[in-house]
């Protein structure tokens, strides 16, 4: 992103652009199937470093993403910049060439047909607009929250106008908008963090934040080491959302359930009685717009319901494999990835998280997690590190902080029957990878794994 957004995407009407597409394949290749998503938006960004802000820019952006399939051959070109008809009739032409020369697609399900689609409403008029002083203003409440602590950070707005079209007759639109503030505060031996996300930047409260994020700054500092061993922890949202893109890439996934590498057993109960989670493009807290890549709406759907396993999301390629629907997760340019979430919801519990932590013996609160990898897709172990503040908890209480540490735990074993001693009433919105995110509480659970100092 350089300077300020200059307006030229924001002329752009993506409805418009989208039926042009496909009215120019129609007269390329009367026989091609066709399908193309026209987004365009803005993203602007306040960064701050050393409690002063030094980077003030914004971007306009128009993406066309545009999948043809030709005589059993498909192929999936795109285009960013301005779609005049000479940059069209290249990008068609571009997909037309490559999709004769291609081998078969024996597994191409063919066009999403005609339906309606909900308007997941995560739109707010004010993030659209917002101005550099506007999301000055957030961080200039961050920063004054931390005074004495260098904080560093980014305030960031976000706003899409989205277009679905195909020749089989669906068509689809949608916008959304996002705000983040993203920070961390430092004393120079220790570091705190506190982030928020809304689809309205006023929703998010700087000053609340920077409280937040300079209070574990100062209360992580001195920590010393702690022994290595399972123990009973708290885990912030941010750890919780970490633990939930894991069990959705790697088992909630309808293709890897294909292919054998999923832990998923749909009517089973495979979590603790407390944990039920969902995908919904239409929870008020959360942000996106209500359809997919292949243009198939999204509709609320359970993955897990008061423990039992009971959905997997599809793409309409996984789908076709399986004899069932697409449930509206296919990303473009993840084909090989399979089904991927946008709007996980994990539902709330009924404690606060201090009444959660009121109630631990021994364990840890973490606020954070880096660095995580997965070793085992199927069991769902992982290995990690912990970050931006752990403490001690012992008979309810914070007894000190400690340093970071390593873990190797599964996600899945963590989540089991009997593992899950609380689910808070708190709820956070987190991005995720692949452009989703994540509306999750903090979890008490009953033990994690681990295996040494963040060094070694």
């Amino acid at each position: 992103m350089t300077g300020e957004a200059n307006g030229n995407a924001s002329a752009i009407r993506p409805n418009e652009v989208a039926d042009q597409v496909i009215e120019m394949v129609r007269t390329a290749a009367p026989t091609a199937e066709a399908e193309v998503t026209v987004r365009t938006g803005t993203e602007a960004l306040t960064r701050f470093a050393g409690s002063f802000i030094h980077q003030n820019v914004a971007e306009e952006t128009s993406h066309i993403a545009l999948r043809i399939s030709l005589d059993g051959r498909t192929t999936a070109v795109s285009l960013d910049g301005q779609p005049t008809t000479d940059a069209l009739t290249r990008l068609i032409e571009g997909a037309l060439e490559a999709a004769r020369v291609l081998p078969p697609d024996p597994d191409w399900p063919g066009l999403a047909p005609h339906s309606e689609g909900p308007d997941a409403g995560h739109w707010d008029e004010g993030t659209a607009l917002a101005t550099p002083d506007d999301r000055a203003r957030r961080v200039a409440e961050f920063v004054a929250a931390g005074e004495g602590l260098e904080m560093a950070g980014s305030c960031v707005t976000n706003a899409t106008v989205a277009a679905f079209a195909n020749n089989a007759g669906q068509r689809l639109s949608g916008r959304t908008t996002l705000a983040t503030l993203d920070g961390i505060a430092r004393t120079g031996t220790s570091d705190g963090s506190a982030r928020a996300a809304s689809a309205a930047l006023t929703a998010l409260d700087g000053r609340v934040l920077g409280e937040r994020a300079a209070r574990k700054a100062r209360d992580a500092a001195d920590a010393t080491d702690l022994e290595p061993g399972r123990y009973e922890v708290l885990l912030e949202p941010s750890c919780v959302a970490n633990l939930l893109q894991f069990l959705f890439i790697y088992g909630f996934n309808g293709r890897a359930v294909e292919e054998g590498r999923s832990f998923v057993a749909l009517g089973e109960a495979q979590f603790d009685p407390a944990v039920t989670i969902r995908d919904d493009a239409a929870d008020p807290g959360t942000v996106g717009v209500a359809f997919d890549a292949e243009g198939t709406p999204k509709r609320p759907l359970d993955v897990v319901r008061d423990g039992v396993t009971a959905g997997v999301l599809h793409t309409r390629r996984t789908a076709a494999k399986a004899g069932t629907q697409s449930t509206g997760h296919a990303v473009e340019g993840a084909t090989e990835w399979g089904a991927l979430p946008e709007n996980i919801v994990l539902e709330a519990g009924g404690r606060s998280p201090e009444e959660m932590l009121g109630g631990m013996e021994r364990g840890l609160l973490v606020t954070d997690f880096w660095y995580t990898r997965v070793l085992d897709p199927r069991t769902q172990v992982v290995t990690g590190l912990t970050r931006n503040g752990v403490w001690l908890v012992e008979d309810g209480r914070i007894v000190r902080p400690v340093s970071n540490l390593r873990f190797t735990q599964s996600f899945l074993e963590a989540l089991a029957p009997g593992g899950v001693r609380g689910v808070g009433s708190d709820r956070s919105l987190i991005g995720g990878g692949f452009g989703g995110a994540y509306l999750v509480p903090s979890l008490h659970l009953a033990q994690w794994n681990f295996t040494g100092g963040a060094k070694g």
